[in-house]
Parts: C-alpha cells; sequence; structure tokens
C-alpha cells in the first residue's frame, strides 16, 4: 500500500511539472510588424534600447506626457489630445507591451517591462524629445508609473492629473501568485494566457464604460489593432511576470506638486473610493468627480475630462 501512494504521488508531481510543458503553444497567425500598422502621425524613436511608438501635438509649454492604461495605447487619449494642445505641447506614447512600442523577448541588463524600466523611459523619451519638465497625464497602471516618476525625478515633474490611477490596487498579478510567474511551467503558458486576455478585451472595456452602448466600432477596433503585432501575447505575458510589490501607497504623501485626480462616479476598475483616498493622502490635491462615467473619463465623458484640467490649469498657471 505504501508503495502505490509513492506511486501516484510521484506520476502526479510528474503530471504538474512536466504536463504543461507539453501544452502546445501554435504561433501567431497574420501577425505585423509595428511599422505597418501605424497611422500617418506616428513616431517612432530610440529611448534605453527600445524603439517607442508615440505622437506629437501643439508647441511651446507647458509640455504633457500621456501614459496609458493597461490593456490600452495611446489611442485612448485621441478625444483629448486637441483640447490639450491648446496649452502646450502634447506627447503621448505606447507604453512597453501595448500599442506599436518594440516588444523585446530577450535583452541585456534590467527587464523593459519592469516597473523601474517604465520609470526610467518616462525620462529618456523626455530627454530624447528635449523636454526638461512635463505634467504627466497617467491613467489606471499609467497613472501609478507617473507618481512612481514624480517621486523618482520631482526635477522634471511640473504637476500630475491622475485619471482611475491605481495606487492601491491593479499593479500586476496577485503577490501570492508571483513567485509561480517565473517557473518553467507557467513561462511557457504564459502566451495562452495572455491570448485569452486578449480575447476578453471587448467585454473589459465594456466594463471601463458607465455607458458601453456608446462604444463606437471604431472604439473597439483601436483597441484590438495592437492585437495584430508581432509577439503582443508574449510581451503581455512578459510584463505580468514582471510586476512586483509596490510601497507607493506609502510613499504618495511625499508628492509635494499639485495634482488633479480625476475619477468617473461610475468607475468600477478603480473604485471611486481608491481615488478619493489618494486625493486625500495628497497633500497638494483637488479632485474631479464626473458624473455617468466610468474608468475611462478621457473617451467616455471627454468634456468634462476638459472641464477639470482647464479648471486645475487655471488654478495652477495663477
Amino acid at each position: 500500500m505504501k508503495r502505490k501512494i509513492i506511486f501516484v504521488t510521484l506520476v502526479v508531481l510528474l503530471l504538474v511539472v512536466v504536463g504543461p510543458l507539453l501544452v502546445p503553444v501554435p504561433p501567431l497567425t497574420d501577425s505585423l510588424p509595428a511599422e505597418a500598422l501605424a497611422d500617418d502621425d506616428s513616431l517612432f524613436v530610440q529611448v534605453n534600447g527600445l524603439t517607442v511608438h508615440y505622437k506629437i501635438a501643439g508647441e511651446g509649454q507647458p509640455t504633457f506626457v500621456l501614459l496609458h492604461g493597461f490593456g490600452a495605447s495611446l489611442f485612448s487619449w485621441r478625444e483629448v489630445i486637441p483640447a490639450l494642445a491648446a496649452y502646450g505641447t502634447v506627447i503621448a506614447y505606447d507604453r512597453p507591451a501595448f500599442g506599436l512600442t518594440e516588444r523585446p523577448l530577450t535583452w541585456e541588463g534590467e527587464n523593459p517591462y519592469s516597473p523601474e524600466a517604465q520609470v526610467a523611459l518616462v525620462i529618456g523619451l523626455m530627454d530624447a524629445l528635449n523636454v526638461e519638465q512635463a505634467i504627466l497625464v497617467g491613467h489606471s497602471a499609467g497613472g501609478k508609473i507617473a507618481f512612481e516618476t514624480a517621486l523618482a525625478h520631482p526635477e522634471r515633474v511640473q504637476a500630475l492629473i491622475a485619471v482611475g490611477a491605481a495606487v492601491y490596487a491593479g499593479g500586476g498579478a496577485p503577490s501570492w501568485s508571483r513567485p509561480l510567474l517565473g517557473t518553467p511551467q507557467v513561462r511557457h503558458l504564459g502566451p495562452l494566457i495572455a491570448r485569452q486576455l486578449g480575447k476578453n478585451g471587448d467585454a473589459f472595456l465594456r466594463s471601463a464604460w458607465h455607458d458601453p452602448s456608446k462604444i463606437t466600432a471604431e472604439t473597439y477596433a483601436g483597441y484590438r489593432r495592437p492585437l495584430q503585432v508581432e509577439n503582443w501575447d508574449r510581451a503581455l505575458w512578459e510584463l505580468t511576470a514582471a510586476s512586483t510589490e509596490s510601497d507607493l501607497a506609502e510613499r504618495v504623501p511625499e508628492i509635494m506638486l499639485p495634482v488633479l485626480v480625476i475619477t468617473g462616479d461610475d468607475d468600477r476598475i478603480v473604485p471611486v473610493e481608491q481615488s478619493l483616498r489618494l486625493a486625500d493622502s495628497l497633500p497638494n490635491a483637488q479632485v474631479s468627480l464626473l458624473p455617468a462615467c466610468g474608468h475611462l473619463p478621457h473617451e467616455e465623458c471627454p468634456g468634462e475630462f476638459m472641464q477639470a484640467v482647464d479648471d486645475f490649469m487655471l488654478e495652477w498657471l495663477e
């Protein structure tokens, strides 16, 4: 009986260790180089070893740098870029693993998908485009990067606009799962997990709107477009695997910069309570709660979004 138990245990362990490695991961079909999906106004620049996709509008000062959220791209800022450009220069770019920015699968030195590398990329992009200081506008996970950049390089940031910022939640994979992410078994299955996330993209987008019936075919297409880029699945998994614990929540009160916190009153991704907590934790912040709006106010409620920005800029510029 004892031998039988040992045998069964060994078989189960073998299945757990070897089984995932035997699951086929077929290559993506019909994928394209990023450049083939670029728009007429798309621009590319080398920053910290990555080819970064960005767009620029307006001129002069101040300069806004826009950081999109998880699963999005610079496309998500399309409704507010013209209005922001009335103030000065607007730079929107695709963060690593998203949009048309390069998706490396091997690298030397720092992981380009790590939170630290993403902060360095903000500063590197500003350096490449000769921007000394900027107002960082960060949405969701991009808001988290904006705050971390302000803490690491306060001399380069003039102000922050935090849009449904994922400061207290939404920082990547759950902490309990992170030890598993680097195992050969999970890394092998990672692209398949990412592809499943891609399949659920439309449903996730609908959950981010207060009124999903207003989402246009153009919007769906804009979010699906980066899923045609080569290796999008593997890069998305690398980003997930690179997530780490953060002490940002504890360090928020250190930020003395002017901050505008914007949240939709029906944000189901980053609950309103978290944005209100963020505003209360900041020494120099004001909050704008937009009615009948979800997690993407710059897309769903661009007029109300810009009114909040206009009020903030008027007070800040004074």
